[in-house]
């Protein structure tokens, strides 16, 4: 199913040195497109808040996760279109806050928000906000971790989007927006191992809404990067001086209003020498904050993202050259088959996990989910340990879990769902010593067929307009339908749905599923 009309007929060939696509957006491309091009978006989920940077032949990404454990996403590319997650930065949220735990579950959609990667003296560094208690970083010697204890470097609420850099004489800066004081950017010196901030600070900027900071040194400019609320929608700026502090008083539009509004990641420049800009689009739909990838053209020292118009701003495309050619490249994970000694860093649990109700070594090749008993009855988003992963908005995703319910107790649920603001489940209920497939969503429930058998299989479908339908088979090749079509939606606040795997027990903590695969196909 094309995502949406044709907004303009293909441009004159492709982007080969100069020459661009100038196509509309397609579901059904996007990333690499196995001949030298790739189309946008390059990760059609969940990626938001995006940052990167480039050390040596490597790039590496982060992505804000929210309430999600382990929090703050790690991922790399050889390229800068084909990505792989390979960990995060945080992996216990309660060194936040003890809310953020699976006997608390509050605050849902605060958490680890935007932040900044950056290389320093042989060493990764990541920057981050949490909206309601501060400014956060941690260090560590190697993409993948292990990260050092979280270190706060302001406790307090309001501030969001720090971005650090590291000026040729080794002084360190930090700059950060402080929304609950009218969106005022400030700019602080910090310590030179970048774990304390030394002054009050100056306020470098303030505009309707501005933020989602970043800070680079290029060619004697210092240039502050960020987005603002205009008549044209939230628009990407530049500001630049020749001296650290300032005055900010150049500015330039980078980019006109496009789809969905990309507006915040991270500038960045290949060995080649050519520079590309990875952002996300602002304006969040079912999957949340997709993400992009726009060569930059420098015109009069100012980085214009896309195809540079008339005016000497930039407009959007949606396919390009690709950057480089990684031929081991593989699409960014999915499936599972749960063989690993720690789960697949694609996963993330809804809220800090209760981590003797899972287990990985108990049963090799199994996850193994012990029921836990919800906060509130019937509620996901107040059900520990929630698996998750990131749904993708293509023309079709198919997801098939298998699992063993043969010691399931009576009071117990599990099931493979689908949830944001609104949740759908496909399932398995064990009442009076009886299993049932069941289905819940659309305020509605329908039972299925009892169950007598350990290994059954559950199956959700969607497209690209996030409207699901879920089923479950008995043998692994049949497959009927159970409940009524359901349409995704995201948490709001810019957190996109997820995909859930659970098993809860309202009356007693007791039983277990074994979870054999998860498995992922797209079309």
């Amino acid at each position: 199913m094309i995502r949406s009309i044709f907004k303009l007929a293909y441009c004159i060939g492709f982007w080969l040195a100069s020459i661009q696509i100038c196509v509309a957006q397609q579901t059904n491309k996007w990333g690499d497109q196995h001949n030298g091009t790739y189309a946008n978006p390059i990760l059609p989920g969940d990626f938001q808040n995006t940052d990167v940077i480039r050390v040596a032949g490597d790039y590496f990404y982060i992505s804000a996760t929210k309430e999600l454990s382990p929090g703050m996403m790690i991922l790399t590319s050889r390229d800068l279109v084909n990505w792989r997650i390979i960990g995060h930065a945080v992996p216990d949220l309660t060194k936040i806050s003890p809310r953020y735990n699976y006997d608390k579950m509050q605050g849902s959609t605060r958490g680890i928000w935007a932040g900044a990667i950056r290389y320093h003296n042989d060493k990764f560094y990541i920057y981050f906000t949490t909206p309601d208690e501060g400014i956060f970083m941690t260090t560590a010697s190697n993409a993948e971790g292990p990260w050092s204890p979280l270190v706060q470097l302001i406790k307090a609420s309001g501030w969001d989007d720090p971005c650090p850099l590291w000026d040729d004489n080794g002084k360190a800066y930090l700059v950060a927006t402080h929304f609950s004081d009218n969106y005022k950017i400030h700019l602080f010196t910090m310590s030179p191992d970048g774990e304390q901030l030394t002054d009050t600070s100056r306020v470098i900027h303030q505009s309707k809404g501005s933020e989602a900071n970043k800070l680079y040194k290029i060619n004697n400019y210092y240039y502050h990067f960020y987005s603002e609320v205009t008549a044209e929608g939230r628009i990407p700026f530049m500001a630049r001086s020749k001296n650290i502090t300032g005055p900010y008083n150049e500015t330039h539009q980078l980019m006109h209003k496009a789809e969905r509004e990309p507006n915040q990641g991270g500038l960045v420049q290949t060995e080649k020498g050519e520079w590309y800009f990875v952002t996300h689009h602002g304006i969040a739909q079912w999957e949340g904050r997709e993400a992009s990838l726009l060569p930059v053209t420098w015109i009069n020292d100012w980085p214009i993202w896309g195809k540079a118009g008339a005016d000497g701003i930039g407009n959007m495309i949606w396919a390009a050259k690709k950057p480089g050619n990684d031929a081991s490249a593989k699409p960014i994970q999915t499936s599972d088959d749960f063989r690993g000694k720690t789960i697949s860093p694609q996963w993330e649990w809804y809220f800090q996990p209760r981590n003797d109700k899972w287990s990985l070594s108990i049963r090799p090749g199994f996850l193994r989910l012990y029921a836990c008993k919800p906060l509130k009855p019937g509620v996901i988003t107040q059900t520990p340990n929630v698996l998750t992963q990131r749904p993708l908005k293509l023309e079709q995703s198919i997801i098939t879990l298998k699992m063993d319910v043969a010691h399931m107790t009576d009071g117990q649920i599990a099931a493979l769902a689908l949830f944001g603001k609104t949740s759908a489940a496909i399932g398995v209920t064990q009442i009076d010593n009886a299993k049932h497939f069941y289905f819940s969503g659309n305020d509605t429930k329908a039972e299925g067929p009892e169950i007598t058998i350990a290994n059954i299989w559950l199956r959700a479908t969607w497209d690209a307009n996030g409207l699901a339908h879920f089923f479950f088979s008995t043998d692994g090749y049949n497959y009927d339908p159970l409940g009524n079509a359901f349409t995704i939606t995201n948490f709001g606040n810019y957190l996109g749905a997820k995909i859930g795997i659970f098993t809860a027990n309202d009356t007693q903590e007791s039983g277990f599923v074994d979870v054999d695969y998860f498995n992922y196909e797209v079309k």
